[in-house]
C-alpha cells in the first residue's frame, strides 16, 4: 500500500533561495552603538543624496519624474510623486488616496511603509492591509514599476536583525508581519508570511515568530540542514539552537551553536550570543565543562567561581530578555 500524499511530500526548505536576483540587501545586526551610528550616517547620506528628512530611502537617490508608460505624467502622478519623495507625512498620501481612487491602493501601501519606517506599527499594519485590498488603475501600476522599484524599507525580521528590502511583495508582507507582531498579533503575523517565496529573511522572520508562539518543533523542522553561510544563517541557527534547548535536545542545540561559531566572519554580536547560549547549555546540565570528573574534584574556591559565573550568565539572560529587544526597535 503506497503512502498518502501527506507522507510522501517532503517539507519545503523555507530558507533556500534559488533566485539570481532578490529584493534583499545586506542585513544589519543592531547594537546600541551601531544603531546610533547608523542613524547619524543615514541622516548625513540622506542630505547628500538630496532626500527630504523622514522620507523613504531610495537607492541612487530620489528619481526625477518623467514619462509614465510612454506618456507625460498626469496630475495624479505628479501629486503622488511629490508626496512619496518630497514629504515624510503619511497623511498627505492618504489624502491623495481619497482624491484619486485609482491610485488609492498604491497611496495606502506607501503610507503604510512610511508609517512603518517611523515606528508606527499599528497604523502601518492598518494602512498596508488596506492598500493590498484595493486594486490600482493601470497608470498607478505603471508608475510603481517605473519609480518605486528602488525604494528601500528596512524591515526587522528578528531581534536585532534588520534587512533592507526593495519595494516588492516580500518587503510589504515582511513589514506587515513585523507590525502585526509588535501589536501583539502573533498568529496574524505568522499568517502574513504564508505564500512568500523561500528566502533567509522570510525564514528568520517565520522561525522567530514560531519560537515566540512556542512552536519549537516547527522551528527545528524548518531549519534542518542549515549551515552558517552568512549572518542571516547564523541568526537563524541561534533561533534553532534556542528551540532545541526548549525541547531538551542539548546535543543538537550545541551542534547548532558550534555551527554559528565555525565561520570566523560571523558578526561579533551573533558570536557573543552563541557563546552565551552555549554556556547556558552547560549550566543547564549542572556543569561548567564536559569532563564530569574534573567538575566533581574542583576545590571549594573554584566551585564558588562557577556559581558566580552561573549567576552572571543568568543576569545576562534576564537583561537580554527584558532590555535587549530595545536594540531592534
Amino acid at each position: 500500500m503506497s503512502a498518502g500524499p501527506a507522507d510522501s511530500t517532503p517539507r519545503p526548505v523555507v530558507y533556500r533561495d534559488h533566485r539570481d536576483l532578490t529584493p534583499f540587501r545586506a542585513p544589519v545586526i543592531r547594537t546600541p552603538v551601531r544603531g546610533l551610528a547608523d542613524g547619524v550616517s543615514g541622516a548625513v547620506a540622506g542630505v547628500l543624496a538630496g532626500r527630504t528628512r523622514g522620507t523613504l530611502p531610495v537607492e541612487g537617490g530620489p528619481p526625477r519624474l518623467g514619462k509614465v508608460g510612454g506618456r507625460m505624467p498626469g496630475k495624479a502622478a505628479k501629486a503622488v510623486h511629490a508626496a512619496i519623495f518630497g514629504s515624510s507625512d503619511p497623511d498627505r498620501l492618504i489624502a491623495l488616496a481619497h482624491a484619486y481612487p485609482g491610485w488609492s491602493g498604491l497611496c495606502y501601501l506607501v503610507a503604510g511603509l512610511l508609517s512603518y519606517a517611523h515606528g508606527g506599527h499599528l497604523r502601518a499594519s492598518e494602512l498596508l492591509q488596506r492598500g493590498m485590498q484595493i486594486r490600482n488603475d493601470d497608470d498607478a501600476n505603471l508608475y510603481a514599476s517605473a519609480y518605486l522599484t528602488r525604494v528601500v524599507t528596512r524591515v526587522s525580521v528578528a531581534e536585532r536583525v534588520e534587512v533592507p528590502v526593495l519595494f516588492s511583495e516580500e518587503g510589504v508582507f515582511l513589514a506587515l508581519s513585523h507590525s502585526l507582531r509588535e501589536t501583539g498579533q502573533g498568529e496574524a503575523a505568522l499568517a502574513a508570511l504564508t505564500g512568500l517565496p523561500p528566502s533567509l529573511p522570510m525564514a528568520l522572520a517565520r522561525c522567530s515568530l514560531a519560537s515566540t508562539l512556542g512552536r519549537h518543533e516547527d522551528v527545528v523542522a524548518d531549519t534542518e540542514g542549515l549551515l552558517n553561510a552568512d549572518d542571516l544563517s547564523a541568526a537563524l541557527l541561534l533561533v534553532r539552537a534556542r528551540s532545541l534547548r526548549k525541547l531538551g535536545d542539548t546535543a543538537a542545540a550545541r551542534a547548532a551553536l558550534q555551527e554559528v561559531l565555525r565561520r570566523r566572519k560571523t558578526d561579533f554580536t551573533l558570536r557573543s550570543d552563541a557563546l552565551t547560549d552555549r554556556a547556558l547549555l552547560l549550566l543547564d546540565n549542572g556543569r561548567k565543562a564536559l569532563n564530569r570528573r574534573d567538575w566533581q574534584h574542583r576545590q571549594r574556591a573554584e566551585l564558588e567561581t562557577v556559581r558566580a559565573i552561573r549567576k552572571d550568565a543568568e543576569l545576562h539572560e534576564i537583561w537580554d530578555r527584558e532590555y535587549g529587544r530595545a536594540d531592534g526597535d
